[in-house]
């Protein structure tokens, strides 16, 4: 074999590993050369995303409206859906309720807009706002606690 036909087939092999190919083809002056390489066999791999475990304390139970809860005697107004939790009608008047307010059974307490719907959240009982739980225009999820309310009688 002539140098140049040597150093044409090594430049043929160089094209193939720079380029990643798997076959090349020459034709010159009557001549061809085909140049190719078999790849190992490939095993598909199925993409695994790593898993982080942490430990976290469990979540508080989700209590629903008008239950009590277990480490107080308060009862937790929840939210009933996905939202976005209001305090008041609009953002020029007054929040619904303040901490410390006393509340009847079936009185307003929030808002919770889902899907441009205004859903308006009642007291299920009868006491005093002892805490609100979630900041105006945030969103909510079902079942997150908005309020605690305590229930005791109201001299």
């Amino acid at each position: 074999m002539a140098d140049s036909s040597r150093k044409e087939i090594e430049d043929l092999v160089e094209l193939l590993n720079r380029y990643q190919l798997t076959e090349l083809e020459l034709e010159k002056k009557g001549v061809r050369i085909r140049v190719r390489r078999d790849l190992p066999p490939t095993v598909p791999v199925a993409a695994v995303e790593p898993t982080i475990m942490v430990d976290t304390p469990s979540p508080p139970p989700m209590y629903s409206s008008g239950t009590m809860s277990d480490h107080d005697q308060f009862l937790t107004v929840t939210s009933p859906i996905v939202g976005t939790f209001y305090r008041a009608a609009s953002p020029d008047t007054d929040p619904y309720v303040e901490e410390g307010d006393i509340v009847k059974k079936g009185q307003v307490l929030c808002i919770v807009e889902a899907m441009k719907l205004m859903n308006e959240i009642e007291a299920e009982s009868d006491g005093r706002v002892i805490k609100i739980l979630v900041e105006s225009a945030t969103p909510v999820e079902f079942g997150q606690p908005l309020f605690l309310i305590d229930p005791q009688p109201i001299a």
